[in-house]
């Protein structure tokens, strides 16, 4: 991505704040004015006094006391009026970074919710990277506009104006100064071309530091554990050495090429000096004393922008790394989940909850072939339960049925309408799902059940604690309801996600070890109350629970992402194979007959 594309792709969050646009460009003008009177003003005082020092009359003190009050008066009131002028440009500037740094963040966010789970799958979209790629993405963007309108725009102008205002006063210093404002542009596109690689280097390690720290964070109890505090501190220390040296190496070249700059931008200061000395000293038209300070304040104005440019410079091409990052999250169109018009339900039909599964293959982004040649039914109102070993593509079975990820082969159907033809909100309005560990969001436990139906009442979401068991040590803490959820247990805050299910009241559920997290007796309420809401709806569940699967109405048993074994529980037990494998040692590691003696 160039600067231009960079702005060009900024347009369209500046065109709604034009009018702020359009009163910083007036503003801008009129400071990069009032940056060209102190040349006009010392040219003017200098001649005046040296005219004084030659008057045949003698020197007067009461001329030289009028030019200077009059020198003064101006040039204090320009400053106060400078310092207007400047605070308001700064002031609409800032406002237009702030706002299209908002708008950034929220076309991001709008724009992330809208892709399939297979683009957080990717190892490049891991959380902390994904992270570190919206923030700097967000940051860089932002800084560009203050660049431009803050920083860039009002020296650009001033630098304009005074290079007018030099060829109006003699061409050939005129030139000099053109002359010297490529070279340094050259130099400057030099630069960025050599560090444009180590840019990108520094990037990387910059995510891939923000995700190992994410990762201490998440795994904190893991390391404890096992006494890896040192293993992981060796880890991030070999990281931040790789990023020590790639932004030690980007500051050598950095401060090379802007050394190299500063010694055109003096050499173009010498020459300006040299030849307007050379003019007046053979009496060139128009040219005086007065000129040779003219001319040199009025280079300082053209060379301000070069001064500034490296460091304006740095941070444009910083965001033109992370820019491309940024925006490749907006322009990832082929990752936004895709929806059919199918919306079923309604009056005219009701969602059933029957699905047909044909000849199913799928594999994840990561390579792994979860399913294979998969064909099931799941017929409506009655209990699936899904049965295999870890890694048998149960999960991934619930996934697809939820759209979470289409298959690459084979069809998927739910009362008779292929899955991608449904709606895929319509789809999810009609499913409730329940996993094994669900995630808790923060705010208030009322909010975070009430996630289940947004304008359920307050006497809805305490029936629905109720329904989940929690009801009683939700009250029993200090604020109730309005207690903070994240500080609840993990039993209890799968409590609460299924608290939001019964909220939702869906005609389909899935559950995914819903009660793996819980004690015994929770899981017996839990599976009392489950049993409930089951009746006339299409459950499908996944449970290493014996008691779960054996109540179910019709069980599915998978190896390797394929079907081996289906039926009702009791005759697929009889049939022996893995079914019959799994059953029993489920029963050896429960210790069923030290149990059946204990409560006989």
């Amino acid at each position: 991505m160039s600067i231009v594309g960079l702005l060009r792709r900024l347009v369209p969050f500046l065109l709604p704040y034009k009018w702020l646009l359009v009163v910083t460009l007036v503003l801008t003008f009129a400071g990069s004015l009032m940056a060209q009177v102190n040349a006009v003003v010392l040219d003017r005082a200098v001649d005046s006094i040296n005219s004084l020092l030659h008057v045949e009359e003698g020197f007067q003190w009461s001329d030289a006391a009028h030019i200077l009050l009059l020198v003064s008066a101006v040039l204090l009131g320009k400053e106060l009026l400078a310092a207007l002028i400047t605070f308001g440009q700064r002031v609409f500037g800032e406002k237009i970074r702030i706002h299209v740094s908002r708008d950034l963040s929220l076309r991001v966010v709008d724009r992330i919710l809208q892709f399939r789970m297979a683009f957080f799958s990717q190892e490049d979209n891991e959380p902390g990277k994904l992270q570190t790629r919206i923030d700097r993405g967000i940051m860089s963007l932002s800084n560009t506009v203050k660049n431009f309108f803050i920083d860039i725009l009002p020296l650009f102008t001033s630098a304009v104006l005074a290079l007018v205002l030099m060829y109006s006063a003699n061409v050939y210093v005129g030139l000099v100064a053109t002359v010297i404002i490529p070279i340094y542009f050259w130099i400057t596109a030099l630069q960025g071309r050599r560090m444009k690689g180590w840019r990108h280097r520094v990037f990387g390690t910059h995510q891939k530091l923000s995700s190992g720290i994410l990762n201490i964070i998440e795994s904190m109890g893991v390391i404890k554990s096992f006494n890896r505090e040192r293993v992981e501190a060796d880890k991030q220390a070999v990281l931040q050495d790789q990023s020590t040296d790639q932004q030690m190496q980007t500051r050598r070249i950095s401060f090379l090429f802007e050394g190299t700059k500063s010694f055109v931008e003096q050499i173009g200061t010498v020459l300006i000096i040299i030849l307007t000395a050379y003019l007046v000293l053979i009496h060139y038209p128009g040219m005086s004393i007065g000129k040779i300070m003219y001319h040199v304040m009025l280079f300082a104005n053209v060379s301000a922008p070069i001064r500034q440019l490296h460091r304006i410079y740095d941070d444009l091409n910083d965001a033109l790394v992370y820019a491309e990052g940024f925006f490749g999250i907006l322009d990832a169109d082929h990752e936004v989940e895709a929806s059919g018009s199918w919306k079923g339900g309604g009056e005219a039909r009701e969602v059933r909850g029957c699905f047909e599964l044909t000849n199913v293959e799928f594999t994840y982004p990561n390579g792994t072939h979860a399913i294979r040649d998969l064909t099931m039914t799941i017929e409506p109102g009655k209990t699936t339960a899904l049965v295999g070993l870890s890694g048998a593509g149960k999960t991934t079975i619930v996934n697809l049925l939820d759209k979470f990820y289409n298959p690459d082969g084979g069809t998927i159907k739910l009362d008779g309408v292929p899955l991608s033809e449904w709606d895929t909100h319509a789809l999810r309005e009609n499913i409730g799902l329940v996993l094994q560990k669900n995630h808790i969001f923060s705010g208030s436990i009322e909010d975070n059940i009430r996630y289940g139906r947004p304008d359920a009442s307050l006497d809805d979401v305490v029936e629905a604690a109720r329904r989940a068991y929690i009801y009683d040590q939700v009250m029993a803490l200090p604020d109730g309801f309005r207690s903070n959820a994240l500080l609840l247990s993990g039993g209890q805050q799968q409590r609460i996600a299924i608290a939001r299910m019964f909220l939702k009241n869906p005609p389909i559920i899935f559950l995914d070890e819903p009660t793996a997290s819980l004690d015994a007796i929770a899981t017996e309420q839990i599976k009392n109350s489950i049993d409930a809401i089951k009746q006339g709806r299409t459950v499908i569940v996944i449970s290493h629970n014996i008691g779960q699967i054996i109540d179910s109405d019709m069980l599915y048993v998978l190896d390797r992402g394929h079907v081996v074994q289906h039926g009702i529980p009791d005759e697929v037990y009889r049939q022996g194979g893995l079914y019959k494998q799994i059953l029993d040692a489920s029963a050896r590691s429960m210790n069923v007959d030290k149990i059946v003696a204990s409560v006989q």
